[in-house]
């Protein structure tokens, strides 16, 4: 994976809402727009990698969904994520 631990430790520390917390939709959005910029500089170097665009496709599905669950359940942190991932304008 492109990501090390301790770079996943630090997305995880900054938006976890308890100690416990690793699967929370803030959490699994922040790490999936890393994996989604990482994934769109490979693009720009490779064009022709499919396979690796039809990935990239997925996980900005996977994090729409998210995105979109957040803003259902929990605005506030809905705001919060996007404002500090630059996510929506």
């Amino acid at each position: 994976m492109v990501l090390s631990v301790q770079d996943r430790k630090d997305i995880i520390s900054k938006f976890q809402s308890s100690p416990n917390d690793t699967g929370s939709a803030a959490v699994q959005i922040a790490l999936i727009t890393e994996r989604i910029s990482y994934i769109s500089n490979h693009l720009k170097a490779n064009p022709k990698d499919f396979a690796g665009e039809r990935g990239l496709n997925k996980l900005v599905g996977q994090r729409k969904r998210l995105l979109a669950y957040l803003k259902k359940s929990d605005f506030a942190k809905y705001q919060q994520v996007t404002k500090e991932l630059k996510l929506r304008k």
